[in-house]
């Protein structure tokens, strides 16, 4: 096993090595920019961690690695043009350098472009691989499309929202740990447990996305703070805020949430004032934990050597405790 920092530079080196200049260049151009801006790489990661666990070398999940990182740029891509976000990783979106239309068609190409990583592999891998990355990625878009439509509905049930986040976040994470396990050819028990631990860490991690983008720091969140509240986007803080919320809160916040002001400066301190005063914030940060520890949980029943299981706790303690 390798340090989570080391994995990060062996995918950097190995999507370096794949750059080739290709017309048309307003095709390309943008996806090697998207790419380029990094970010953490959290997903393709955890695809080499996970054939590490189970005894294969990184090297042999690299094409699977990079697969679910152009993939996950792909969303990155689309989702930024349907919210119309001005900012990716602290940069200009691709719609916004380029154009729209550029955007899509460059997303479109990115999603080709990942599943022929998968012609890399023998023929019984190559055919798991491409059978849990189209689910995963139609679980992706639907996920993607419920988080549409909440926008526009006011009775949101935190189930409903949970299922959102773990089709439209949680099912890329677990599939990109499943990935470095069919690599591995480890057994089925195995290849399942490992895309729980990842499935409870991603709804973590999308958890930990909604609150920072309310309470993150601006210099160090990559994204617009406020941009979920100034789209009226109904979140985990949003939800528990109605339902924690004193009548004149929840009028308070149904009308903030129906409005598009042209400064949203007051509409983002007023929202995140109740989101507070409420308890929605620590009902929020409860729940970042308690879907930790459900990781954690099923880490233990995984039949590996307990160095390996610090790494992936340590990555999952990091992830809880990140500012990005």
């Amino acid at each position: 096993m390798h340090s989570i920092y080391q994995y990060q530079q062996y995918i950097s080196d190995y999507l370096e090595s794949q750059y080739e200049t290709k017309e048309p260049r307003n095709l390309y151009a943008p996806i090697h920019y998207i790419l380029k801006l990094g970010g953490k790489r959290m997903r393709p990661v955890l695809t080499l961690m996970s054939a590490e666990v189970f005894d294969t070398n990184y090297i042999e999940a690299l094409p699977a690695a990079l697969a679910v990182e152009v993939f996950h740029n792909f969303s990155l891509v689309h989702d930024d043009i349907m919210d119309d976000a001005p900012l990716r990783r602290g940069n200009e979106t691709v719609h916004e350098k380029w154009n729209t239309n550029t955007a899509i068609l460059s997303g479109d190409a990115m999603l080709i472009l990942a599943y022929q990583y998968f012609e890399k592999y023998k023929t019984d891998v190559f055919r798991d691989l491409a059978k849990l990355f189209s689910k995963t990625a139609l679980e992706v878009c639907e996920g993607q499309q419920w988080d549409v439509d909440f926008e526009t509905r006011d009775d949101v049930t935190i189930p409903e929202y949970l299922k959102m986040i773990e089709y439209k976040t949680a099912v890329l994470v677990a599939a990109a740990m499943k990935m470095g396990a069919i690599v591995a050819e480890t057994s089925e028990e195995n290849a399942d447990l490992i895309y729980n631990f990842g499935l409870n860490l991603g709804l973590a991690f999308q958890l930990q996305d909604d609150y920072l983008d309310a309470f993150g720091n601006p210099e160090t969140f990559g994204k617009q703070v406020g941009g979920d509240i100034i789209e009226n986007k109904k979140t985990y803080l949003y939800l528990k805020a109605i339902e924690f919320a004193s009548p004149t809160q929840k009028e308070q916040l149904l009308h903030l949430f129906s409005i598009h002001p042209n400064d949203n400066v007051d509409k983002i301190a007023s929202v995140k004032e109740i989101f507070n005063e409420t308890g929605a914030s620590k009902a929020t940060q409860q729940a970042i934990l308690d879907y930790t520890l459900k990781a954690f949980e099923t880490l233990q029943k995984l039949p590996i050597d307990n160095e390996k299981k610090d790494m992936l706790h340590s990555f999952g303690e990091n992830l809880m405790g990140r500012k990005v």
